[in-house]
């Protein structure tokens, strides 16, 4: 830590210590939850069998050189398969002690990132304090996943960007092949070399591991297989559609299957092309707003950011709750910046995140069944995530579509004359 960002410390210990306390304390309480898994106020329960089975199966393949084959929940890029293996790391405890140990790591190593970060001069701790606040708004669901070392890549790449903009290409590229979609940081990198820089350090990146990964390991790629035959889930947006249409009448079921519960029925096939074709809209969108964007700060690549990873999220065929942890984490960057225009949006996400607690564990049975409950819940929370893109978007595209006006100092009255010229502003 450099001199400046110490001195900023010992000015500032109260906040410091009010924010380890509030770490410490929300994270011994999700440890406590997780052990409590099966309790019945935590409704469906189970958190933890991802880890113990799932994670634990794939393991044991992983171990002896191969990805899984023809396993229709393997839907995840090669690089998943070292965050799955990282556990062996720890040596005397079990696989889930070991997951779980390392899961909190990288939570804490986030957050350490952004108290860094929030210390510099013109910056906010604001986002350390959204960060700690926003997980265990999930419950104990984030430590029994591994979308929190996921999250790490794009929130380290996104903190890089203004000190190496290489180093914050390669944290993106790697993300990128552990879950895609860290790839999206990079969307909103001011245009000049330090953009190109970080593009191609991520190329390079990716595609380094991705070689060293296809020559230690057999079958690296059979997860684009599995990844095509998916459906609608009934947490997604059109999930949404679907559950309120079996209220009215609709013939269609839920069934288990690609590692989510999924609707299947007549037109399920045309709602999930609607939703690729959202997705390719969304694709647009970005692609339009980049174009066109005039004027950066330090806080649009965040903005942008987070932008770009909730219209895809939204307009997936799978809205996971723990996705959300994606979204707390790119919000937690952005509110660093005292120049960011996601505020209201970070309001918006923490509603949402709370939301999918109570869908699941809470009453996840009620999603399954398409009740009335049910379907209000996944109506607010996908309502909540649907208001928080069109807004993330709009707020981002009005901030950046053009140049700061610049005040043009007034011109000397001329000879004779005892008026002095309007004073006018001019576009740079």
């Amino acid at each position: 830590m450099s001199t400046s960002i110490t001195a900023a410390a010992r000015r500032r210990p109260r906040p410091l210590l009010g924010l380890a306390a509030a770490w410490l304390l929300s994270r011994a309480l999700m440890l406590w939850l997780l052990v409590h898994d099966d309790a019945r106020p935590l409704g469906l329960g189970g958190v933890s069998r991802e880890v113990h089975h799932l994670y634990f199966h794939w393991y044991g393949i992983l171990v002896h050189g191969a990805f899984p084959v023809g396993d229709p929940m393997w839907q995840y890029p090669p690089g998943a398969g070292l965050v799955l293996l990282s556990p062996a790391l720890l040596p005397g405890v079990t696989y889930f002690q070991g997951f779980v140990a390392l899961t909190l790591l990288t939570d804490l190593a986030v957050l350490l990132a952004l108290l860094r970060t929030g210390l510099r001069t013109g910056r906010s701790l604001r986002g350390a304090a959204l960060w700690i606040g926003g997980l265990p708004l999930l419950l104990h669901l984030p430590l029994a996943r591994y979308d929190v070392q996921v999250t790490a890549f794009a929130v380290l790449s996104l903190l890089a960007l203004t000190r190496s903009p290489r180093v914050c290409g390669a944290l993106a590229g790697l993300g990128a092949l552990v879950k895609v979609w860290p790839a999206l940081v990079l969307i909103g990198t001011p245009r000049g070399r330090d953009s190109r820089r970080a593009w191609a350090s991520a190329a390079l990146a990716a595609a380094a591991l991705l070689t060293l990964l296809a020559t230690l390991f057999r079958t690296p790629f059979d997860f684009l297989r599995q990844q095509g035959g998916r459906g609608v889930q009934i947490e997604s947006l059109g999930g949404t559609v679907l559950g309120l249409a079996r209220r009215a009448g609709w013939p269609g079921r839920t069934r288990y299957q690609f590692g989510a519960r999924e609707f299947v029925g007549p037109y399920v096939h045309q709602v999930a092309t609607v939703s690729l074709a959202l997705t390719v809209l969304a694709f647009g969108l970005l692609l339009v707003w980049r174009l066109r964007a005039r004027h950066w700060t330090t806080a649009t690549p965040s903005d942008a950011a987070l932008a770009a990873v909730l219209l895809f999220t939204v307009t997936s065929r799978v809205i996971s709750p723990q996705y959300m942890v994606w979204l707390v984490g790119l919000a937690a960057v952005c509110l660093t910046s005292r120049h960011t225009t996601q505020r209201p949006v970070a309001w918006l996400i923490l509603a949402a995140t709370a939301t999918s607690t109570v869908v699941y564990p809470a009453l996840y049975i009620e999603v399954m069944r398409s009740s009335w409950t049910g379907c209000l819940l996944m109506l607010t929370r996908n309502g909540l995530l649907a208001c928080a893109a069109v807004l993330s978007l709009v707020r981002l595209w009005r901030a950046t579509a053009k140049r700061p006006e610049a005040v043009v100092p007034p011109r000397e009255p001329r000879p004779g004359s005892s008026r002095l010229p309007d004073d006018r502003l001019s576009v740079s």
